[in-house]
């Protein structure tokens, strides 16, 4: 069997169902991950999903930001959260769909100053990723595992587009990449699009809205990853994995355009 994984930061799920909607029909993800829903629980559009042929829902909501959800064609099992938001936001949630264990996040984006003294919301993004490394250094590889969501940072030089002048900013500093890669390397993931594509190709999966032609300013970033632990990554389908930035040119969309990859499992 064939499981076609999405994860994206969809900006309100209220908002854009129907850009959701639109998206299921044609991509059909058996497994989407959504960040960034800004409802609360009671207010996510389950009938929606339903009618959308997902309708097997886990939910963390908060009112006004935030807020994660699975939504799966599969039925769902429940799965230990890797929580780690020192601050209770809603911003990871989980599943066990065909024994897979399914980590969804929205990792904080960390304001403006990387500086944890000066800033206590790159402190706050610090600690997200310290204790979620903390925690996964407990995990058995081998177990099949999934880590996706935004993440907050480019890692590499091809997933910005400009080293030089985003090393100095929050989603791509030294001490950002560093942290990203010490938590790839503690549990051993694969990066789904970077093994098909490799550096030094260029990839991104978030444009911001001040550009009013997100290709013609040519100036996006990587910050949405779907990773594979390595009792799941043989599972992972050769070339497969994608960056849909075409649903970035639909109409009033989200900043971040989805990412998929299907695993035969």
């Amino acid at each position: 069997m064939t499981l076609r994984l999405a994860t994206w930061n969809i900006n309100s799920v209220r908002l854009r169902i129907d850009q959701v909607a639109r998206f299921v029909q044609e991509r059909a993800p058996d497994v989407l991950m959504l960040q960034e829903i800004k409802c609360t629980t009671d207010q996510f559009p389950r009938a929606a999903f339903e009618e959308m042929g997902l309708p097997h829902l886990r939910v963390l909501g908060q009112k006004g930001w935030h807020g994660v959800a699975i939504a799966s064609r599969l039925p769902i099992e429940d799965s230990e959260t890797f929580q780690v938001c020192k601050l209770g936001h809603a911003r990871c949630v989980s599943a066990s769909v065909a024994g897979i264990d399914i980590q969804n996040f929205y990792i904080p984006a960390g304001g403006d100053i990387p500086d944890r003294a000066l800033n206590p919301k790159f402190d706050h993004k610090m600690d997200f990723y310290e204790q979620l490394t903390e925690i996964v250094a407990r995990q058995d590889k081998s177990r099949p595992l999934v880590m996706a969501g935004d993440f907050n940072i480019a890692p590499g030089e091809g997933d910005v587009f400009n080293h030089r002048y985003m090393s100095k900013i929050v989603s791509h500093t030294p001490i950002e990449v560093e942290t990203l890669n010490r938590l790839q390397a503690t549990g051993g993931f694969a990066d789904v699009l970077r093994d098909r594509f490799p550096e030094p190709q260029k990839l991104a999966s978030w444009w911001s809205y001040r550009a009013a032609d997100f290709r013609k300013s040519n100036r996006g970033l990587r910050l949405d990853h779907i990773w594979t632990s390595p009792g799941l990554t043989s599972a992972v389908v050769k070339n497969t994995a994608r960056i849909h930035d075409d649903v970035r040119e639909w109409e009033r969309p989200s900043d971040h355009a989805p990412v998929t990859v299907d695993l035969d499992i």
